[in-house]
C-alpha cells in the first residue's frame, strides 16, 4: 500500500518542497522503497498549467533555472526523483536500478495525480494540462509510460497535454556491433539470471567533469548523488533499457506533440577537452535523429548546435537558444495550427475535371482479293 508525507523542506535546494511517495515492497528485492516530488517554491502569475520534469540515470533534479523558466512560461514546476534515484535512495539500494521499467508507472501516476489535484488539471480539451519533460534515460521512461496510459489509462492520458524530451536515450550507444541481435541476448540472459553483476566497462567521467564547477563546468551539485564517473551499470538494468528501445523502436503512439531536443553532435572520449563542451559526450544523437519518428503523435525535432548531454546545461549562448526553441514550441506546438486563408482556399478547390479522349477508332482490315 503506498502511502504519501506531507510537504516538507527540500534538503537539497532552498525553497523547494518534497513529498514522499512510500512505496512499500521492491519487486527487485531491495525494500522499502520510495520516490519523491519536487515542487518548486515559485508560482506563475497567470497559470497555463504545470511541468513534471523527469530525470536520467546517475542524474537527480538540481537544475533551478529550468523551473524558473516554465515558472515564467506560466507553468506550476515539479520534478520528480524516481526510485533509488536521487533523494529517493535509501542505504543499501542498487542506484537507479529497476528490472522493467513500467514499474516507474506508479510513481508517475501518483506524481499526476498530486499536480492535477493542486493545479487544476482536467482531460478536457479546454482544461489546463501536464506537460511532462524528461532527460536521457527519462527520454526513453516518458513515451513508453504515456503510450501505456493511452492504451489503459485513458483518465490519466487526458491529464498529459506534450512532451519535451531532452537528448533521450533512444538506442545504445557504441559500435553497431553492441546493439546486434546476439549481443542483445546475451544482456537479457545475463540480466535475468545475474541482474545485480556490473558490466566490465566503466562511464567516462568527461561529461560530468564538463559540467561540475569543481571540474571544467559551473554548477553545483550533490555528487553523492550524480558522481561525476556514473554510477555502476548493471546487467539486469541494462536489460530494461534495451527491451525499452525494443519497444519504442517498434513504434509507439504517445497521442499528444512532442518537443525533442539534440545536440548536433557526439563527441566520446575518456577524458574531457574543450570538444566536450559542445558536443553530446554520452549518447549518439544519430540514434535521436533516426528514432523520435517513433514516438507517434505531432514532433518537433530540433538539433542545437554545440549542445551538452543536458541541453540546459550547455554553456550559455547554447542554452539560451535551446529554452527559445522551448519557448516557441510552447506558443505554438501544443495545439495543431489553425488553417489560414490560402490553406482553405487550396483545400477547397478541386481540380478541374478531365475530359475523355475519343476512343480510337478501329482499323479498316483490307478486303481479301
Amino acid at each position: 500500500m503506498t502511502e504519501t508525507t506531507d510537504w516538507q523542506p527540500d534538503v537539497e535546494l532552498p525553497g523547494y518542497s518534497t513529498r514522499v511517495f512510500e512505496l512499500g515492497t521492491d519487486p527487485d528485492g531491495e525494500s522499502p522503497i520510495a520516490a519523491t516530488l519536487i515542487r518548486a517554491p515559485k508560482a506563475p502569475r497567470t497559470p497555463k498549467g504545470a511541468v513534471l520534469y523527469i530525470h536520467g540515470f546517475t542524474d537527480y533534479f538540481f537544475q533551478e533555472p529550468l523551473a524558473d523558466f516554465f515558472v515564467a512560461q506560466g507553468y506550476h514546476f515539479y520534478a520528480l526523483d524516481l526510485r533509488k534515484c536521487g533523494r529517493s535512495r535509501r542505504p543499501g539500494q542498487t542506484a537507479h536500478y529497476v528490472s522493467d521499467l513500467a514499474d516507474y508507472d506508479v510513481e508517475l501516476g501518483l506524481a499526476v495525480d498530486v499536480i492535477a489535484e493542486e493545479v487544476g488539471i482536467g482531460s478536457g480539451e479546454a482544461d489546463k494540462k501536464i506537460i511532462v519533460a524528461a532527460h536521457s534515460t527519462g527520454g526513453l521512461i516518458v513515451p513508453l509510460w504515456v503510450d501505456r496510459l493511452r492504451r489503459l489509462d485513458s483518465s490519466r492520458h487526458g491529464l498529459i497535454g506534450g512532451l519535451i524530451l531532452n537528448s533521450p536515450w533512444l538506442d545504445l550507444q557504441g559500435r553497431a556491433s553492441l546493439r546486434s541481435p546476439a549481443v542483445t541476448a546475451a544482456i537479457r540472459g545475463v540480466g535475468i539470471t545475474r541482474k545485480f553483476t556490473v558490466m566490465p566497462q566503466e562511464l567516462s567521467p568527461a561529461y560530468g567533469d564538463s559540467i561540475h564547477e569543481s571540474r571544467h563546468g559551473e554548477w553545483r551539485y550533490n555528487l553523492d548523488l550524480k558522481p561525476l564517473g556514473g554510477f555502476p551499470v548493471t546487467f539486469g538494468w541494462l536489460r530494461a533499457i534495451r527491451n525499452g528501445h525494443a519497444l519504442l523502436q517498434a513504434g509507439l503512439d504517445v497521442a499528444v506533440p512532442s518537443l525533442v531536443l539534440r545536440s548536433d553532435k557526439s563527441y566520446f572520449a575518456k577524458n574531457y577537452s574543450s570538444k566536450t563542451d559542445r558536443a553530446d559526450a554520452v549518447l549518439d544523437v544519430t540514434h535521436m535523429a533516426r528514432w523520435a519518428g517513433c514516438l507517434g503523435g505531432r514532433l518537433t525535432s530540433v538539433p542545437v548546435p554545440g549542445a551538452r548531454h543536458d541541453v540546459f546545461l550547455s554553456l550559455p549562448e547554447v542554452r539560451e537558444r535551446a529554452y527559445a526553441e522551448v519557448e516557441a514550441w510552447l506558443a505554438t506546438g501544443l495545439r495543431p495550427p489553425v488553417a489560414k486563408a490560402a490553406a482553405k482556399k487550396a483545400a477547397a478547390t478541386t481540380p478541374p475535371k478531365k475530359t475523355a479522349a475519343p476512343a480510337a477508332k478501329p482499323a479498316k482490315r483490307p478486303r481479301a482479293r
